[in-house]
């Protein structure tokens, strides 16, 4: 059957959504393509809502992958404000909340990821923030500004990187994380320290090792977060960042197989045939950790969108590339390369700029991920030596006085 007599159904109007349905036009797919989403948006980048959109530096234009007359002009129907509520496998038909359906040939969930929600007594609370999409940034935003204070529960990269932006807008900012370090799932025990001292000396008062016991409030807002301590921190406002669920609801409720995510194979295909997964909400074979996993980044959505594409137009699948990640605060880029899981080995590196630091991670000798802190020398030739499985001399990788350009040609 040719692909201009078939149509692809995309629910998820994120990133990796929007990435397959333009990577399917460019291999050529000339059929039917309509995106769905739930929010009122097209599809747009997530990372930079806790960063630039929540600091006011760009405006919500600047956070779409293309205009709206851009996704028109490629022909891609893009229905948003709009939620899929079932999925009838055998007749291929999905049906939305106004009554209406559609059939497709191939279905894509690209349905992402939910916050976690806090699971105390006064969560219900007016004031009480999360940070995953627009309409939440536009509320937070008039809780950052001068003589106003948050609490921020969570000390991952979220619950950091808006404390960088409140403090920098003046707001008086208090971290609140229930683990005895920051960062402690995603990073290892040096690049927490350097965040914490990052923090604190810039006069983010950091509580580690806190459990939140319940949130008080006045009038149905709140006013203070409660430890289990006892202690209490007054606040005008929280913003809650523990993490994230895949919203799987939908595959799992059709019999696709799922287990913290809906499984997909190297293509992306799901357990039912001619149905995809990607991004947040997929659970697929890492080639670099060698197990599988939910990956949350930008760069393994795009890429997964990309497979996809390629699967339902039959055209060669594009090079895996090395996972990487990023966070700004304040004026810190750090950029990740690889992935940490297994490494038996770790190197620091330190430059004469305290605002600079490279943690290298090594198994068996061969570089598996890097954390770059303020240089992208070290992250792009850690990325390029990742992809070739290369053995760098460790000596070298904790000398700042050698190039990492040497480094990595002397590892080739």
């Amino acid at each position: 059957m040719s692909s201009t007599d078939q149509t692809v159904v995309i629910i998820g109007a994120g990133q990796a959504g929007g990435q397959c349905a333009l990577s399917l036009r460019r291999n050529g797919f000339d059929g039917k393509i309509l995106i769905v989403g739930e929010e009122p948006h097209p599809p747009y980048q997530r990372p930079p809502l806790s960063k630039a959109y929540l600091s006011g530096e760009i405006g919500e234009d600047r956070l779409w992958v293309q205009t709206p007359e851009a996704w028109a002009e490629q022909k891609v129907e893009m229905r948003t404000g709009l939620r899929a509520t079932a999925v009838n496998r055998e007749e291929q038909i999905v049906a939305f909340e106004d009554g209406s359906s559609h059939r497709y040939d191939h279905l894509v969930f690209a349905t992402g990821s939910r916050v976690r929600e806090l699971p105390v007594a006064g969560a219900e609370l007016e004031g009480v923030r999360y940070l995953r999409n627009i309409a939440d940034v536009d509320k937070l935003k008039a809780d950052v500004g001068p003589g106003r204070r948050i609490a921020i529960i969570g000390g991952g990269y979220i619950g950091l990187e808006a404390a960088s932006v409140a403090k920098k807008l003046g707001a008086e900012t208090v971290v609140v994380e229930a683990m005895p370090r920051l960062l402690a799932r995603v990073a290892p025990e040096e690049l927490s320290a350097f965040y914490l001292n990052a923090h604190q000396s810039r006069g983010v008062d950091v509580r580690l090792a806190s459990q939140v016991s319940k949130l008080t409030g006045e009038n149905g807002r709140i006013t203070s977060v409660e430890l289990a301590d006892g202690s209490r921190i007054e606040c005008d406002s929280a913003l809650v960042g523990i993490g994230v669920l895949p919203n799987i609801e939908l595959a799992s409720a059709i019999g696709v197989e799922c287990d913290n995510g809906i499984l997909v194979d190297e293509t992306c295909q799901s357990s039912v045939r001619d149905i995809y997964a990607i991004g947040d909400c997929c659970n697929q074979h890492n080639w670099l950790s060698g197990t599988r996993m939910r990956l949350e980044s930008v760069p393994n959505a795009l890429e997964q969108g990309k497979l996809v594409a390629a699967a339902i137009c039959g055209t060669p699948l594009p090079k895996r590339e090395v996972p990487w990640f990023w966070s700004d605060q304040f004026d810190l880029k750090l950029q990740t390369a690889g992935l940490l899981q297994g490494a038996d080995t770790q190197i620091v590196r330190k430059g004469a700029n305290p605002d600079q630091i490279a943690i290298f991670h090594l198994r068996d000798g061969v570089l598996v991920a890097a954390d770059c802190v303020n240089d992208p020398q070290s992250f792009m030739a850690s990325k390029m030596m990742i992809m070739k499985n290369a053995r760098p001399d460790q000596a070298d990788l904790a000398n700042p006085e050698i190039m990492m350009k040497d480094i990595m040609k002397a590892a080739q």
